[in-house]
């Protein structure tokens, strides 16, 4: 996710979503740190997690829709929620086959993190016309 969140940051036109995208790749960088710590056997403190996390940018519209995105831009906006739904489902499933209680905690912190980039994906494209919710 921190790869193509970062190809992403360098494609992106838009100001807002190259940052939105520059945000949470920081914060995929994180996630990816707390993983290989799990896969190295340690058990990451969740104080310590929170306060290097850096907080997920919740996406406010503007007032007025600025500018139509490129079709790139709506395909990487695709893209990358299509990403965050499978990713969070992963983790959904990765939680409830653990057994060490802190490790589901920092599991269930990531996928948190995780449904709030989609949430601020799914902001942007719907105030740039791009998701039409029924």
């Amino acid at each position: 996710m921190h790869k193509k969140y970062t190809t992403y940051a360098q494609q992106a036109k838009d100001p807002q979503l190259k940052q939105i995208f520059m945000n949470h790749a920081q914060i995929e960088q994180q996630h990816l740190n707390t993983i290989n710590q799990i896969l190295n056997g340690q058990v990451p403190n969740m104080n310590q997690q929170q306060g290097q996390t850096p907080p997920s940018p919740s996406f406010t519209p503007p007032a007025t829709q600025a500018g139509i995105p490129s079709q790139s831009e709506a395909d990487m906006c695709k893209d990358i929620l299509a990403t965050e739904k499978y990713v969070s489902g992963t983790y959904d499933t990765t939680i409830f086959e653990f057994r060490d209680h802190n490790i589901r905690q920092v599991l269930n912190h990531i996928q948190k993190e995780e449904q709030e980039h989609g949430e601020a994906i799914f902001k942007y494209m719907e105030s740039k016309g791009m998701y039409q919710v029924q």
